[in-house]
């Protein structure tokens, strides 16, 4: 006999809230769904625990008095745009938990192999000059806007940042889902990235559902919180002024390092028309739009009125393309991109060596078989 359990109707309420599911559509997959939430009949167990699973929700929440006030475990440094982002989702919530689980993890495993701490994790302070900040990044990293203005795409010049920043020692993960569910997307609209500050294993995260090229200015943009050793969730755009002054400084290094003003002033072409000159100064930097526009109001070639009309017509381009942008790509690569290759080759070499149970691994890498383990780990040149 199903015995029936006091969920509080509530949290029921919230939970379905906060999973943005539309009442039909509970009510055809939870008959008594009204019922609930009215407080006339309540859930069994069982249709409890599937309704907690349908809004990725903790069982224990249906029995509180009131919803829960959820928080970031992490400084917010966003600028937000409604009420609504006041409260994290879980697609956020569970994207950062996952991401200090492997942070921890690469923690251990750095300190295990006497990997060396890194010296350049809150080595500057936002009273330092965003230039000379840029300047270290790119000596740090090994990186150099003439060596970008040569890669064919916007593609390749992140992957190079990427790769550049996780051969310094930064853990990079860049997904638009939560872990490996392709039903539970992130939300550019919610955040674009965050960093978690740690002298051992640094991390980086992206939110991929965002442009590439937006994303080289998160990646920039976040690049400058590990700098600061200052952790937290971010809202990057080349176009904002952040209410914060950490962010608006953390921006200001980010324009720096992708596009220094130096060089800007060498490629303008002064003569031409300005909504060609942003597309070409975005090619030639592989910056967006974006931040191409922002520079030149930076460098003083534009004033502040003419900055807000193109950006405001850019921004409505930039969206609508991106609404035809189909997705997909290769298993592997996409697996690399979600967890960073430095960690997954950390977390393949400790398995193999018997150091990480497989169950771990597999947990931590979004992998479900031991096959797709073994190929991933030959593709990465960890096993033969």
């Amino acid at each position: 006999m199903s015995v029936s359990v006091p969920a509080c109707p509530a949290v029921l309420r919230w939970a379905a809230s906060r999973a943005r599911l539309d009442e039909l559509a509970i009510e055809r997959r939870f008959r008594k769904w009204p019922l609930w939430v009215s407080g006339e009949a309540q859930p069994t167990l069982r249709q409890l625990e599937s309704f907690a699973r349908l809004t990725h929700t903790p069982i224990g929440y249906f029995f509180l008095a009131e919803p829960p006030e959820l928080r970031l475990p992490v400084p917010d440094f966003r600028t937000l745009r409604d009420e609504t982002l006041a409260e994290p989702s879980s697609e956020l919530l569970d994207t950062l938990y996952l991401c200090q689980q492997r942070q921890e993890w690469y923690g251990e495993y750095a300190r295990i192999h006497g990997l060396p701490r890194l010296a350049f994790v809150g080595s500057v302070t936002v009273r330092d000059a965003p230039e000379a900040v840029a300047a270290a990044i790119r000596t740090t990293l090994g990186v150099s806007v003439a060596e970008r203005q040569r890669l064919p795409t916007w593609t390749d010049a992140l992957r190079q940042l990427i790769a550049k920043a996780e051969d310094a020692g930064v853990l990079v993960m860049a997904s638009s889902i939560v872990g490996n569910n392709s039903r539970r997307k992130l939300r550019v609209e919610e955040f674009r990235g965050f960093a978690l500050a740690d002298e051992a294993a640094p991390l980086v995260f992206l939110n991929a559902a965002d442009s590439k090229a937006a994303q080289m200015f998160t990646l920039a943009h976040e690049l400058a919180h590990v700098w600061l050793g200052a952790s937290g969730v971010s809202d990057p755009a080349a176009g904002k002024v952040p209410e914060l002054e950490l962010e608006r400084w953390c921006n200001r290094v980010a324009a720096e390092l992708l596009m220094p003003m130096e060089d800007l002033h060498r490629a303008r072409d002064p003569a031409a028309d300005l909504p060609a000159e942003i597309q070409r100064l975005a090619r030639l930097f592989k910056v967006s739009t974006l931040v191409a526009l922002r520079r030149l109001f930076d460098g003083g070639y534009i004033d502040r009125e003419t900055l807000w009309r193109h950006y405001r017509e850019e921004l409505d381009r930039i969206r609508a393309l991106e609404r035809g942008q189909a997705g997909g790509g290769d298993f592997y690569r996409t697996l690399w991109a979600r967890t960073g290759k430095r960690f997954a080759r950390a977390v393949m070499a400790s398995t193999l060596e018997g150091q990480t149970l497989f169950q771990d691994a597999f947990r931590l890498l979004g992998v479900r078989k031991t096959s797709t383990f073994y190929e991933a780990a030959r593709e990465l040149g960890v096993s033969p």
